[in-house]
Parts: C-alpha cells; sequence; structure tokens
C-alpha cells in the first residue's frame, strides 16, 4: 500500500472539516463527532469549521486546530461539504499526506461521495478498514515573472488561465517539455487532472478521465481557432503557458485561488510530488457515480 494510506486502517484521531456558512453541517458534524467519540476516536474539528458553527453547537468537548496540525496528527480526516470543501482540504493537507473521505452535503458531489443520510452506517466499514483507497495526482504550479517565481499553487482539479472580466481574448503560447505547441487566441485554457475531467474542463468540452489515468488535459476555451481541440498529454510532461496578450489575464487554481497576470508572465505546470489519497465505502464505483451524477442510461421522458 503506498505509504501516503498511513494508519488508515486503525485510525485513532479524525478531523472534522465541513463546509463554511452551512447550517445543516453544524446538526452532520455534531452527531459525527459524538458517534467518532463512542468508538474511541479522539476528534479535531478544522478551526475555521468550528467558528462558523460554534453558534450553533457546544465545541467546548473538541479540541480545535488548524490544518497544519490536522495534517500532524490526525490519521484521516472526513470532509462534510461539497466538492469545493473537499478541493480546498485537499491542497491544504496534501503535503502531510492525510487520506481524505467526502460527505456530501452539496448537490453534485463527484468526491464527496457518502449521502449524509449513510453518514454513520459508513462509519463502522470506515473505522474497520474496509473503504477502498485510491490515489489522486494533483499539479503544481508556478508563475515566473520577469525570470522569477512570484507565486506556486497546488490544484486537484484544474488550473486555468483566462481572459478576466474584460471581453477581449487572451493569446500565450503554448510549450509542452520544452516544444513550442502552438499560439492560440481564445478565452482561455483549462489544464486540468483527470480528477478535474468532470469540473469545469467537462463543460467546455473536454474529456472524462478516469481519475486513475496518468494524463492532463488541455481545453481551450472559446478558441478563435476551431481546429484548436482538447488535447490528452502525459501525466510527466512540463507544460507552459506565456501570456503574449491581454487586457486583464489570470490564473485560477481550483476555481478558488486567483492571480492577476501581466503580459511575458509564464504560467508552468507539471505533476506534483504530491497526492491525494481518498478512501471510497465498499461497493463505491467511479462508473455508477457517472451514471448517477451526469443521469447515464436515463430514459427520455414521453407520452
Amino acid at each position: 500500500m503506498n505509504s501516503c494510506f498511513g494508519s488508515y486502517r486503525s485510525p485513532k484521531t479524525i478531523a472534522l472539516v465541513g463546509k463554511y456558512h452551512s447550517p445543516e453541517i453544524a446538526e452532520s458534524l455534531s452527531r459525527l463527532a459524538e458517534y467518532l467519540h463512542e468508538r474511541g476516536i479522539s476528534v479535531f474539528i478544522e478551526r475555521e469549521t468550528a467558528e462558523h458553527i460554534g453558534r450553533r453547537i457546544d465545541l467546548s468537548r473538541w479540541v480545535t486546530c488548524g490544518f497544519n496540525d490536522i495534517g500532524a496528527h490526525a490519521d484521516l480526516a472526513i470532509v462534510l461539504g461539497g466538492d469545493g470543501t473537499m478541493l480546498n482540504a485537499a491542497r491544504r493537507l496534501a503535503r502531510y499526506r492525510v487520506p481524505l473521505v467526502g460527505v456530501n452535503q452539496g448537490r453534485l458531489g463527484f468526491m464527496t461521495d457518502i449521502a449524509r443520510e449513510d453518514m454513520l452506517t459508513c462509519m463502522d466499514d470506515l473505522l474497520d478498514g474496509r473503504f477502498a483507497v485510491e490515489s489522486r495526482m494533483l499539479l503544481d504550479a508556478e508563475v515566473v515573472r520577469n525570470g522569477k517565481e512570484i507565486a506556486s499553487n497546488l490544484a486537484l482539479n484544474d488550473v486555468v488561465v483566462d481572459k478576466g472580466a474584460i471581453g477581449r481574448m487572451i493569446e500565450f503560447e503554448l510549450f509542452i517539455d520544452g516544444e513550442f505547441i502552438y499560439n492560440l487566441r481564445s478565452d482561455g485554457l483549462i489544464v486540468s487532472t483527470p480528477t478535474g475531467s468532470t469540473a469545469y474542463s467537462l463543460s467546455a468540452g473536454g474529456p472524462i478521465l478516469h481519475p486513475t489515468q496518468t494524463g492532463i488535459a488541455l481545453v481551450p476555451l472559446c478558441p478563435h481557432a476551431l481546429t484548436n481541440r482538447p488535447i490528452i498529454v502525459n501525466d510527466t510532461a512540463n507544460i507552459e503557458l506565456r501570456v503574449v496578450q491581454a487586457d486583464d489575464p489570470r490564473v485560477h487554481f481550483d476555481g478558488q485561488v486567483t492571480l492577476d497576470l501581466e503580459k511575458d508572465d509564464c504560467v508552468r505546470l507539471r505533476r506534483s510530488d504530491y497526492a491525494i489519497c481518498f478512501l471510497h465505502p465498499p461497493g463505491y464505483s467511479y462508473f455508477a457515480m457517472l451514471r448517477q451524477k451526469l443521469h447515464w442510461s436515463e430514459r427520455p421522458k414521453g407520452p
């Protein structure tokens, strides 16, 4: 087993991370914390989660701490929310190799695969080591200006370079492993992991990649030349985007962190040395999840 899966099979400390500003989270988190405590588990509550739900429930019985302490001491983390909550937790905990479990409190939930009503019934399987482990790749991104790195970040879903708020197209050059690929005029480009292939990339016409695939999808946003189509490159590729012309260019990491760019800036991307470890309940199937979430196989409604 990959070392990033750590001691999940006999967890002694579990961290709970919740979606902020959600009344439903307080009730679910309180029930889950009580259940885990009864099973002899030490429970941590992520600090910002605690600050937002502390007005609704009594958190004095639980340890509250930041992501750094969770990474140092928790055997796994349970994320209550939607995919956005999971994305944030994944980026914050990736370097600590803490396995993640997702309880879906949102609407779609491609990564949070336990339904809220099934939360407690799944915990026995989790604590008894019957969850399946799955490793997901991340992207490591850096922004270079005048030869110096000015920012870096991780992304589980995607890194997007786009034209920003102004309506004119962005123009940039794409290089892969140092080789010039094309000059693209478009609204932007999505660089997606297999996990992110069901997110923004899917809406832009990109391919669905199984999360265990070793590939990176490059998906143009409204390209000026209709021959610029989505392509998939090996996950060992070094990808570079150089801004040639734009009025308000920006780069987005998982749609949650944004940085303003300037002409001649370079965005360099590669597969991260870190991976995210997801834990799935017994019977989990990626394709079954797609059938449910994307409404595959539904018969047309009619007389």
